[in-house]
């Protein structure tokens, strides 16, 4: 679209708010000029951002897109269309799809599919188990974003808690470590104790939280750290659930530790009372708690022991939801919600503009060492959202859903604040509701 001018908009960036507009060239922010200053004389193409807010483009760190091998639950193209009606202009999507992403042929065959599909930049996370080991040690650090690893609840063969396998990823990877933290034993020990009081029967939704335990996560992560302390390891530990968990995190900012958190909307917005209401719907690994670790998890977002928020986003058609703590799937649809829901924590107090900015844009940037993406900086890649809070509450109906697998767990929650408009690498992908197909995002780079 040549020179495109935003302009007017209460630009929210590296802790600060003020009133702005900025210049794109190309995929490029060259200028960001503050109130007052001219405007350039001529552009192609103006947008006035009035009474609406810039973020620098959402970085969602954890997202399961399902393709390959999943098409019927999800597709590169629908969660691409979701995450850019949501403000994320990068994803890194997870391992576990059929096949997993566990060889170096698998991992290129997603960034073919991802070229051709995906609306929003991208970049895979290669999966961890017992025999790939040297597969990782030789991943090209600044094309892949990280390695996944399942230490306790698994896909496939994608398990590793065997210690001396661990010590060895964790000296070895050249990417980050992104964990997955459940203990096993306490999950397989509670799980028996379940099906003994009820006599061999499936334990219904409400025992998930009992059997997939605090305690079992809190055991897992601990580990996690250890290792990473043992092995100055980059260690990223994903979707933390729990209060107790926090303790084991410092308060300080990502660039100043080698081991970070993230938190997902789902153990935000949900906690152990709504299995009543919503059953399996909000089944997910690990599962959502009690109604203080959500109050806890909510709490630490003013500190640095959250560094980031993502969205864990794993849609499951609804018949594949059906059963109980064993049977039902694993996993919820969040997108396009999650921005949405981080803003409405905001108008609760919770979290302020420039945090959500922190820990959805800059904080996996840093993390990740991402390349001139995260913030608004002249010479970055020009990846943006625009959001307005509005005075009419927003209450989700089923109409308002259009992703793959039909169905939301955010049906019937009221939101005052909505994503405008995505922009990703200088294009408009989502304006007001419209999705444009006319553009793909590009494979993320990283510096290390």
């Amino acid at each position: 679209m040549g020179r495109i001018l935003i302009k007017n908009a209460r630009i929210v960036n590296e802790k600060s708010v003020f009133v702005g507009s900025l210049l794109i060239c190309g995929d490029t922010i060259v200028d960001i000029i503050p109130k007052g200053k001219s405007l350039p004389p001529t552009v192609d193409y103006t947008v006035d951002a009035r009474y609406m807010y810039l973020f620098p483009g959402i970085i969602d760190d954890h997202v399961h897109f399902r393709e390959p091998g999943l098409t019927h639950k999800a597709t590169m193209a629908s969660e691409s269309a979701a995450a850019a009606a949501d403000g994320i202009t990068t994803i890194f999507d997870m391992p576990n799809t059929i096949p997993p992403t566990t060889s170096i042929n698998h991992l290129q065959d997603k960034y073919d599919i991802a070229a051709e599909n995906c609306l929003v930049n991208h970049s895979f996370y290669f999966g961890a188990t017992g025999n790939n080991l040297h597969l990782i040690e030789n991943l090209d650090p600044g094309s892949v974003c990280g390695v996944k690893v399942f230490m306790g609840s698994s896909t496939g063969d994608m398990l590793l808690d065997d210690k001396e396998l661990l010590i060895r990823l964790f000296k070895t990877s050249p990417v980050p470590i992104a964990a997955h933290c459940e203990d096993s034993s306490i999950i397989n020990a509670n799980l028996a104790k379940y099906k003994t009081l009820l006599q061999g029967e499936e334990p219904d939704i409400t025992c998930h939280p009992l059997i997939r335990s605090a305690e079992a996560c809190y055991r897992s992560s601990a580990l996690a750290i250890e290792l990473a302390h043992q092995t100055d390891a980059r260690l990223h530990i994903l979707h933390v659930s729990t209060a107790k968990e926090l303790e084991l995190f410092q308060d300080s900012p990502p660039d100043d530790k080698l081991i970070t958190a993230e938190v997902s909307p789902a153990h935000l917005m949900f906690h152990q009372d709504y299995y009543k209401t919503l059953g399996s719907r909000i089944k997910c690994n690990p599962a959502i708690k009690s109604k203080d670790d959500r109050e806890a998890l909510r709490n630490s977002l003013k500190s640095n022991k959250i560094d980031v928020v993502g969205t864990d986003h794993a849609p499951h058609l609804l018949n594949e939801k059906i059963g109980g703590s064993i049977s039902a799937a694993s996993g919820m649809p969040i997108l396009p919600y999650s921005l949405p829901s981080l803003l409405e924590l905001h108008s609760l107090g919770y979290i302020s503009l420039t945090e959500i900015v922190q820990k959805m844009c800059h904080n996996p940037a840093i993390i990740f060492n991402i390349e001139k993406r995260g913030f608004i900086r002249k010479g970055y890649k020009a990846d943006l959202v625009l959001v307005q809070e509005k005075e009419e509450v927003k209450t989700v109906s089923s109409s308002d859903i259009t992703n793959l697998c039909g169905w939301t767990p955010f049906e019937g929650m009221k939101f005052k604040w909505s994503v405008q408009q995505t922009w990703v690498n200088g294009n408009r992908i989502y304006n007001d509701g419209e999705i444009s197909k006319k553009h793909k995002g590009e494979k993320i780079t990283f510096v290390r």
